[in-house]
């Protein structure tokens, strides 16, 4: 095992908080750091503290924003809500160009496993929205289990208001070949075909 002076144990540390981060990477971030000039470790320092004294969450879909209300909501049509579990999603579905809706961010999913109801996400503010005019949600949270649950969930929720939900269709990839799709996936481009 390795030993760190303190300065740097204790940054390989912080880093190893970060998603997706292990010890080997949190040591290469830390040597990165350490090795930087003064001015560059400043810049990084003060970008992490920018962003974490600017960006707070929009009013109206919980998305990022600098403002209280983020420049989706301010410039797009409010007939169509798009319902992610987080804002790194809304970015997922923009980076194709072809959604001009709004979004709703949940900021987590329904998972009684680990203790997270109905009532520790954002379907309330949901279901205010969609009483100003909204004509259809779409579910775009994740495929899994819990992912699944809140779309019905809510989904039971809007369809006594007379908005149409839609979920997001589910398939094979391009380029993949039957034999290695899994049974869930297969299952569901078949009920979910399309006529061409």
């Amino acid at each position: 095992m390795e030993v760190f002076i303190e300065p740097i144990g204790r940054l390989i540390n912080e880093f190893t908080k970060l998603p997706g981060v292990g010890r080997k990477t949190a040591q290469r971030y830390a040597y990165k750091i350490v090795n930087m000039s003064e001015r560059e470790a400043r810049e990084f320092a003060d970008a992490i503290m920018n962003a974490k004294q600017k960006v707070r969450f929009c009013k109206i879909c919980g998305n990022f924003s600098e403002g209280e209300v983020c420049e989706i909501c301010a410039t797009r049509e409010p007939s169509t809500i798009c319902v992610v579990k987080e804002p790194k999603d809304v970015v997922s579905i923009e980076k194709l160009h072809e959604y001009k809706g709004m979004y709703h961010v949940l900021h987590g999913v329904i998972d009684p496993m680990n203790g997270v109801t109905p009532n520790d996400i954002r379907i309330k503010e949901l279901l205010e929205r969609v009483n100003g005019g909204v004509k259809e949600v779409i579910m775009a949270t994740n495929p899994d289990v819990e992912g699944e649950a809140t779309a019905m969930y809510i989904a039971k929720l809007l369809k006594p208001l007379g908005v149409r939900v839609t979920r997001l269709s589910r398939g094979i990839p391009i380029g993949s070949e039957l034999e290695y799709t899994d049974e869930v996936t297969l299952s569901r481009a078949l009920i979910e075909r399309k006529e061409i």
